[in-house]
């Protein structure tokens, strides 16, 4: 198993911000990443359509014989984690869902956390859910913004349009008096820069990946399966849909060569 890939998956380039930081804490870890843009975004789907797409995502991963799954997308997280967890057996499911919630209420100084995220992640309520359960002192403000996956999606990280949608969202989550934002979409970091200026000084901006890759070496040094490979790896990349686009994104946000893509059927 130590051998084995890490499996990643988001609904497209948004868990990429997971990826980069699981290179950074284990770079010597194989990850193999699929993207699903043939059907991004998923936060304006249905539970239904949610927990199908969970379903094909974790299958797709299943056949590289993965040693732990991450589920990159907080809506998948939020409403389809057990169907995750279901498919992979025995295999270790992080979401980056409680991660996310669980840096968050270490952090907070005065219980006051604001949470972005899809219309689907937002609806269900688990953010303030799972912050709660930590902490039931805590108050939750949550705000959902649906336009960020598409921005991050056409590579708009720095547009003047992702400014102007941006300060329409954050408008109202600013007078809160919130000093600790969850984003709540992998998505998001990729406009990491428009949100924090948007947002005001003084706020902690908590990114999930973060704490995804912490509790990834957890794990994997816990159950002996870390790599024992001196070898950094570059990641396997898959997607059902435009693989020349997700290439140039993936340039992009990470900063490398232009990466082999590969197109798979969902």
């Amino acid at each position: 198993m130590n051998k084995s890939p890490i499996g990643i998956f988001d609904s497209g380039i948004g868990g990429l911000t997971v990826v980069k930081a699981i290179q950074s804490a284990l770079p010597c870890e194989q990850i193999v990443y699929f993207g699903d843009t043939a059907r991004v975004p998923y936060g304006p789907k249905s539970q239904i359509t949610i927990r199908k797409y969970a379903a094909d995502d974790t299958a797709i991963l299943m056949r590289y014989q993965p040693k732990m799954i991450i589920v990159a997308c907080n809506t998948v997280s939020a409403l389809a984690l057990d169907v995750v967890e279901k498919s992979c057996g025995n295999i270790p499911v992080i979401g980056v869902l409680k991660a996310g919630a669980t840096f968050a209420v270490q952090v907070t100084k005065n219980n006051r956390i604001g949470v972005i995220g899809t219309q689907a992640t937002v609806s269900s309520n688990a953010y303030a859910c799972a912050i709660n359960a930590l902490d039931p002192d805590i108050e939750v403000i949550s705000q959902a913004c649906p336009l960020f996956v598409p921005l991050a999606e056409e590579g708009f990280i720095n547009h003047a349009a992702t400014k102007l949608v941006a300060e329409h969202y954050l408008r109202e989550i600013r007078e809160q008096g919130i000093d600790t934002l969850v984003l709540g979409c992998t998505h998001y970091p990729i406009l990491r820069q428009v949100i924090e200026e948007t947002i005001g000084s003084g706020i902690r901006i908590i990114d999930s990946a973060e704490a995804v890759a912490l509790k990834t070496r957890e794990l994997l040094h816990d159950s002996g399966q870390l790599s024992r490979s001196q070898k950094a790896s570059v990641p396997h990349l898959l997607v059902s849909d435009l693989p020349q686009k997700f290439s140039m994104l993936y340039q992009l946000f990470m900063g490398s060569e232009q990466p082999d893509v590969d197109l798979v059927e969902v």
